[in-house]
């Protein structure tokens, strides 16, 4: 589901449905789930075991959050709707407000795409900075309790194991204690121990697909003029694994950020960054490197093997009182940059549930809803990433066709900001990819070159 797929937020419709839920972790996922929670139970305790300090930095838990993070639209709109003051708290806090396909600009299938005739707009800030500034809005929450360095133990049970009744925890110096609850939210990410936990209680594990591809983040800032708020995405496209992004962020800063599939990783080091990006078919990215002093020493990395999906939604057996959200559900290649916003369209599919049955049978409609939504990032990110011969993993149905199909319309969209919108507006979640199919965009993909 994207975002024209689903109804908004409306938090009138959520009624009192239990007395207290618990959030394991407090990634995005876990933040939103929380905001949906605080309309229907009298208290939330939102579990984390690293430190949730107010500034915005990554932390140990979320590694990813040192590099390149973009919120699509569907993740601005449903953040706002959760977050009436969410853009206005981003940009008073340094992060930028930009034109998606003027001021951003994609090389792909050998030339940048042409301008949109209407204007996208595009939050640029580092991660941390999104997360601080949701998590800021949830701390307001009266009925909300954040508990930082708190670790989770396992989960509390009913003497059948047919139910999640709360969590066992364990605080930074502290003993274990219990935790009842009406409802717990698995929002732990790749490393969630739900599926162990189902094993070892009799439970099958959800069917889990995964598609390697192997691919290295290298990260770091270097200054930018204050008037300057262009960004460059250069896409891998195989045969070439290597590509790169740098975007106008927060303190006068671009965010540069380099990424190989496949083995072929940039370095952490600035000479070797430099002759990395001299690879490029472009030369924006060490031209920026040459003419913009570094402005932390440090590169960091970040390695990602595969795509990962555990489809809940097939299980015909799951405990009461548990639902699985986020990456813990599913996580992508972070090269499409839909982690956030697929997080922000599940707690949307969550709320709905929740207004429309309560707790009745809560487990099986969340995953059931939220399972059209990881389909259609599944199929892009996949179906983007098996263009690649190297890649190992079930392959989209009719991946082939639909690859043709987007590679001529890319080309085409070198010079037709019609189509380059068409396709940016799936990019970010706004539309389904069955919008390109429509018969105007279909016309103008297909029609002779030059035609």
């Amino acid at each position: 589901m994207t975002l024209t797929g689903v109804a908004r937020y409306e938090p009138e419709q959520l009624s009192s449905v239990g007395d207290h839920a618990v959030v394991v972790g407090a990634s995005m996922a876990g933040l939103c789930a929380a905001r949906v929670l605080a309309d229907g139970f009298e208290d939330v305790t939102v579990i984390e075991r690293d430190p949730l300090p107010d500034e915005p930095v990554a932390r140990r838990g979320v590694p990813q959050a040192n590099h390149i993070h973009v919120l699509q639209e569907a993740g601005r709109a449903t953040l706002t709707d959760l977050f009436p003051d969410f853009g206005e708290n981003l940009l008073s806090n340094g992060g930028l407000v930009l034109d998606g396909t003027r001021d951003l600009k994609m090389y792909d299938e050998g030339d940048f795409n042409a301008d949109s005739p209407h204007r996208i707009p595009v939050y640029s800030a580092i991660r941390p900075l999104y997360e601080s500034i949701v998590r800021r809005s949830v701390t307001t929450l009266d009925n909300v309790q954040m508990r930082p360095e708190c670790q989770f133990i396992t989960f509390r049970t009913d003497e059948e194991v047919t139910a999640v009744e709360g969590v066992i925890v364990k605080p930074a110096g502290g003993q274990s204690e219990e935790l009842p609850a009406d409802l717990v939210i698995d929002t732990t990410g790749r490393t969630s121990h739900t599926p162990t936990w189902l094993k070892e209680h009799g439970y099958p594990s959800p069917p889990t697909d995964e598609v390697r591809i192997n691919v290295t983040y290298s990260t770091t800032f270097i200054e930018r003029p204050s008037d300057d708020r262009h960004g460059i995405l250069v896409v891998p496209s195989a045969p070439r694994t290597r590509g790169g992004a740098f975007l106008p962020v927060e303190n006068d800063q671009w965010q540069v950020t380099l990424f190989g599939m496949h083995g072929d990783h940039p370095p952490a080091d600035l000479d070797g960054f430099q002759e990395y990006t001299a690879s490029f078919p472009i030369p924006h990215h060490k031209r920026l490197l040459d003419e913009y002093p570094q402005i932390t020493e440090e590169i960091v990395q970040y390695p990602f093997q595969s795509n990962m999906r555990r489809r809940y939604e097939d299980l015909d057996r799951f405990p009461d009182g548990l639902v699985v959200l986020g990456d813990a559900i599913a996580s992508f290649n972070p090269l499409y940059g839909q982690g956030m916003s697929v997080a922000a369209l599940e707690a949307l599919e969550f709320h709905h549930a929740l207004a429309a049955g309560g707790r009745e049978d809560l487990p099986s409609r969340v995953f059931k809803r939220i399972k059209q939504t990881v389909d259609i990032a599944w199929s892009m990110a996949v179906g983007a990433d098996v263009q690649f011969p190297q890649t190992e993993g079930p392959k989209p149905r009719s991946a082939d066709v639909l690859n043709w199909y987007l590679t001529r319309l890319i080309r085409q969209a070198h010079t037709d900001g019609m189509l380059f919108d068409a396709f940016f507006r799936v990019q970010m979640m706004e539309q389904p990819p069955s919008s390109l199919f429509r018969p105007r965009i279909m016309w103008r993909v297909l029609r002779p070159t030059g035609g």
